[in-house]
C-alpha cells in the first residue's frame, strides 16, 4: 500500500484525492504521511519547505474522524496544504518571511486566510521557503534564498534553473508534488514569476478579494495572497476557500468587491471559441528567441482553439516610470505596524524596520548574505501614506495601470484579457492595479539566456491572462481551456 500510495500521488489532483478519501481507499492522514515522505526524501535538496507542521498528523487524524462521523466538509477535507513562511499561523509552526530575526517567532494568532483553510477543513502541512522579506530586503538576492532557508532550487534542473520569487518555496513544492497545493503571496510577480517558472498554475487574485490581515506586508495597495497549484482546476477550488470577508482589511470593504465561493462552475474549456484576447507587444519585447517562439505558439493554439486575437494592443502606461518610493514607504509603516503587534518574548527582540537592520548587522555573517540595501533604503522614507505626496503619486499610479494601463486596453478593443509573458517586469501594470492575473504552463526553453543574478533562464515557461477588477472567472475560463488544448505541464524527475 505505502509504495503503491507513494507512486499515486505524484500529480494526483484534489478530486482525485476526495474521491480516494470518500472511498476508503485513502485516509488524510495517509495521504499527509506520504507528503511528509516525499519532503524528508526530496527537500533536503530542493529547500522547499522551511518547517513541518508537528501537529500536522494529528490535525489529519481528527479529519478522518470527522469525515466517518459527519461527512466530508468539501473539496479540501482532509488535503495537505503548504503555507508560505509570511503567513501567520497559531500553531506551532514559526512565521518569519525566511528572516533569522524572526526565526523564533510564533503568531498569537492564525491570520484570516490559515483559519479559512481550517475551516474549509484543509491540513497545514508546513511553511514554505520564500525570498526573504519577500524580496525587499537586498538588490542583489536571489529568488529563493532566505537567510533561514537558505537557497530554494528548481526542481526541473541544476542549480543554475531560475527558480523564481518571492513564493519561491510555494511553487517548487507544488511542483515536486510536496503538497497537494500551496499558498503564495504577490506584491508584484511573486506568485505568477515563480510558478511559471516550475511549470505549475498560479493565481494572483484582485486586491481586495482575499484577507491580508496577519501576513507579513510590503504594500497596503499591491499585497495578495493566492493559489498555486498543479492545475487550473485545483488552483480555482483553493481560490474559492480563501474568499471570506475579513473586516479588518480595508481593501475587502470596497464597494466593487464581487468574491465567489466555488469558481469550478468557470472551468469552462469552451469559451476560448468566444473569447477576445489582446497581446501587448511592448511586455514581450524582452524576450528571448526561445520565450518569444512560446508564446507565439500559445498565440497560435488560442486561435486554433476559436479566440480572437487582437494583435499589438497599446497600453497608455507602458512607458511610464512608476514612483518606486511608494512600496518603501509603504513597507516601512506596513513591517513597523506588523512588527510593533507581536507577542513580547525573549526570543524576538524586534520592534520595528531599524530593529531588523540592527539585528542584521549584528549577526552579519549569517543574516546578510546579500546585504540590506533595500531595508535600508525604506528605512529612510521620511514620507508616510498620510502625507499628500504620497498620496497624490499613489492616485497617479492607480490611474496610470487603471484607466490608461489595463482598462483602457480592455475597453478599447473590447477584450476579455490580455495575454502577456508570466516574467516579472511584464506584470507592472496589473501590480500597480491591483488587479488579478494567472499563469498556466506553456512550454519549455532549451537554452535560455543568462539572468542577471546568475541564474539560467531556461526551463519551463509560462503565459499569464490579465484582467480588469474582479475578473477571475474570466481569466480562470481562459486559463482552463488554454490547459485543456495543450497539456503542457510535466512532473520533474527527483530521483
Amino acid at each position: 500500500m505505502i509504495a503503491e500510495l507513494e507512486q499515486w500521488i505524484v500529480e494526483a489532483d484534489i478530486g482525485s484525492m476526495q474521491l480516494a478519501m470518500d472511498n476508503g481507499w485513502l485516509s488524510s492522514e495517509q495521504l499527509t504521511q506520504t507528503y511528509m515522505n516525499r519532503i524528508q526524501k526530496y527537500d533536503g535538496k530542493l529547500r522547499s519547505v522551511l518547517e513541518l507542521n508537528p501537529d500536522a498528523l494529528d490535525i489529519a487524524r481528527e479529519l478522518d474522524e470527522e469525515r466517518g462521523k459527519k461527512g466530508s466538509r468539501g473539496r479540501l477535507h482532509g488535503i495537505p496544504i503548504l503555507l508560505k513562511d509570511n503567513i501567520a499561523t497559531k500553531d506551532r509552526m514559526h512565521t518569519s518571511a525566511g528572516a533569522l530575526a524572526l526565526a523564533n517567532s510564533f503568531a498569537a494568532a492564525d491570520a484570516p486566510l490559515a483559519g479559512q483553510l481550517r475551516l474549509a477543513g484543509a491540513v497545514l502541512l508546513g511553511k514554505t521557503n520564500m525570498t526573504e522579506w519577500a524580496n525587499f530586503m537586498a538588490s542583489g538576492m536571489w529568488s529563493g534564498y532566505s537567510a533561514r532557508g537558505g537557497q530554494t532550487l528548481n526542481p526541473y534542473g541544476a542549480v543554475d534553473l531560475f527558480v523564481g520569487g518571492s513564493s519561491s518555496g510555494s511553487a517548487a513544492a507544488v511542483a515536486a508534488n510536496l503538497a497537494a497545493a500551496a499558498i503564495g503571496t504577490e506584491t508584484d510577480s511573486s506568485i505568477i514569476e515563480p510558478a511559471s517558472q516550475n511549470m505549475v498554475v498560479g493565481i494572483k487574485p484582485t486586491v481586495g478579494l482575499h484577507s491580508r490581515t496577519g501576513i507579513i506586508p510590503i504594500s497596503h495597495r499591491q499585497d495578495t495572497a493566492g493559489p498555486i497549484a498543479r492545475t487550473v482546476t485545483d488552483a480555482a477550488i483553493l481560490l474559492g476557500a480563501l474568499t471570506a470577508i475579513d473586516t479588518g482589511d480595508k481593501a475587502m470593504l470596497k464597494g466593487d468587491r464581487t468574491p465567489i465561493r466555488d469558481y469550478t462552475p468557470y472551468l469552462d474549456a469552451t469559451y476560448l471559441k468566444q473569447a477576445r484576447i489582446g497581446v501587448p507587444r511592448f511586455y514581450y519585447r524582452l524576450l528571448d528567441e526561445e520565450r518569444l517562439a512560446i508564446m507565439e505558439q500559445a498565440i497560435a493554439q488560442l486561435k486554433h482553439q476559436g479566440a480572437t486575437i487582437i494583435d499589438n494592443v497599446m497600453l497608455p502606461c507602458q512607458n511610464a516610470e512608476w514612483d518606486h518610493n511608494l512600496l518603501a514607504i509603504e513597507f516601512k509603516q506596513g513591517v513597523n505596524d506588523y512588527l510593533s503587534t507581536l507577542p513580547v518574548t525573549s526570543d524576538v527582540s524586534v520592534r520595528n524596520l531599524q530593529d531588523v537592520i540592527t539585528f542584521n548587522n549584528n549577526h552579519a555573517a549569517d543574516a546578510l548574505k546579500y546585504g540590506q540595501d533595500v531595508l535600508e533604503w525604506s528605512e529612510s522614507m521620511t514620507l508616510s501614506v498620510d502625507d499628500p505626496a504620497y498620496l497624490a503619486s499613489a492616485a497617479r499610479t492607480e490611474e496610470l495601470a487603471r484607466e490608461r494601463g489595463i482598462d483602457y486596453a480592455l475597453k478599447e478593443h473590447q477584450l476579455d484579457a490580455l495575454l502577456l509573458p508570466a516574467m516579472h517586469d511584464e506584470q507592472d501594470p496589473a501590480a500597480k492595479a491591483g488587479y488579478p492575473l494567472i499563469t498556466v504552463p506553456a512550454g519549455w526553453s532549451e537554452n535560455g539566456c543568462s539572468h542577471p543574478n546568475g541564474f539560467s533562464t531556461r526551463g519551463p515557461f509560462g503565459i499569464a491572462f490579465a484582467g480588469t477588477a474582479y475578473s477571475e472567472p474570466t481569466l480562470i475560463r481562459l486559463a482552463y481551456g488554454f490547459e485543456q488544448a495543450t497539456k503542457r505541464r510535466f512532473p520533474p524527475d527527483l530521483d
